[in-house]
């Protein structure tokens, strides 16, 4: 049987999971007005997840992207663009959903490889 690791448990919630080779993380979401700031700040974050749990963006499998509003859509791309590793692409799916608080704009969900 895998060992199942736990990183940065709260009172509700891992941020991340290692079970075997596999890494689930939490979903991601930043800080800043704007979409492109806060979709920045969620990447760094998925970035400092993925090298403390031993994955990285070259590992990841995939990615699904909740947005407060799609309207939104074509920035988060121009930073997710900008983010992704060009050589090693995950899955992604992108949809809009209602978010924890009406000031988050956009959430990254992710699950990877260990490394």
């Amino acid at each position: 049987m895998s060992k199942i690791k736990r990183f940065e448990t709260g009172a509700r919630m891992s941020q991340a999971v290692r079970h075997g080779d596999t890494i689930y993380l939490a979903g991601q979401v930043g800080s800043g007005a704007t979409v492109t700031e806060q979709a920045k700040t969620a990447l760094a974050e998925v970035d400092r997840l993925l090298d403390l749990t031993g994955g990285s963006k070259s590992s990841i499998l995939s990615v699904t992207v909740w947005l407060a509003d799609m309207k939104d859509f074509a920035e988060m791309n121009a930073v997710y663009d900008a983010w992704v590793d060009p050589e090693n692409k995950p899955t992604r799916a992108a949809g809009e959903a209602k978010l924890a608080t009406p000031d988050y704009l956009v959430e990254f969900i992710v699950v990877a490889a260990r490394v």
